[in-house]
């Protein structure tokens, strides 16, 4: 059993939940939570170790038994370490660290999200759940948006980043991607989404809570889409605008 913040899993652990530089240097990032280990074996995602506690529930066991029957290190740790290392108010048991893998992008994409200048995770969490079930092939994330393997986006995702391909580019591959769609930028004084033929291929931009879409998402967009809202709401947050956008796209493709 590691009992000691000094070992070496522990402090990678500390150090991938805390900083996306580390995330992005080590090529891996961390799960917590039954239901995120259990996806993650699902989608065949590559695990580097796994760490569980005694809490762990009967279906947790069973997973950890699994991993390791598969050749994966999952070790035992005490109580108080996981409550350290733990994100939430009443840790699972168990976590593992696990690759920073791109899914790839499907050739000749026609339904791509771009969260732009997207901050909070719970926004980005709720987009990039949305677009797992919306159907949406890519995600591609601009220089000022979030980091999405962090753990409060992964916890929101609820397992989105196992089945969409996720990723983050400068705004010159970005217009690389998109150049052969049309590009919707989310607008409160945009054409209404209803008006708007969404069976063609396209990329969605939802702009960030704060500020907006940024200057470079502006230009790359061909066109302004707005959700029609009663009189004196001021808008919705991202993460809801882009939901209903998406799902838009959906119903009228459901109906050619």
């Amino acid at each position: 059993m590691i009992t000691s913040s000094q070992n070496s899993k522990i402090k990678l652990v500390r150090a991938l939940l805390g900083r996306a530089k580390e995330r992005r240097e080590s090529s891996a990032f961390v799960i917590e939570g039954v239901r995120l280990v259990e996806e993650a074996i699902n989608s065949n995602w590559g695990f580097q170790f796994a760490l569980y506690d005694e809490s762990l529930n009967e279906k947790g066991k069973s997973l950890v038994e699994g991993l390791k029957s598969g050749g994966v290190d999952a070790e035992m740790i005490s109580d108080s370490l996981m409550n350290s290392l733990s994100e939430t108010e009443t840790p699972q048991g168990i976590l593992a660290v696990i690759e920073l893998t791109q899914l790839p992008i499907t050739n000749h994409p026609n339904f791509i999200l771009m969260p732009d200048q997207i901050r909070d995770p719970g926004n980005l969490g709720t987009l990039l759940r949305t677009a797992a079930a919306a159907g949406v092939q890519a995600v591609l994330l601009p220089p000022e948006t979030t980091d999405a393997f962090a753990p409060k986006i992964l916890r929101s995702g609820m397992g989105a980043h196992f089945r969409l391909p996720i990723h983050a580019m400068t705004w010159d591959k970005i217009r690389e991607q998109v150049k052969d769609l049309q590009v919707y930028l989310a607008d409160m004084d945009g054409k209404p989404c209803w008006e708007i033929d969404l069976r063609q291929p396209l990329a969605l931009i939802i702009g960030g809570e704060a500020e907006g879409a940024s200057d470079e998402a502006r230009k790359l967009a061909t066109q302004k889409i707005s959700i029609p809202m009663a009189e004196n709401v001021e808008s919705l947050n991202a993460g809801v605008a882009g939901s209903v956008l998406m799902f838009e796209v959906v119903r009228q493709r459901l109906n050619m």
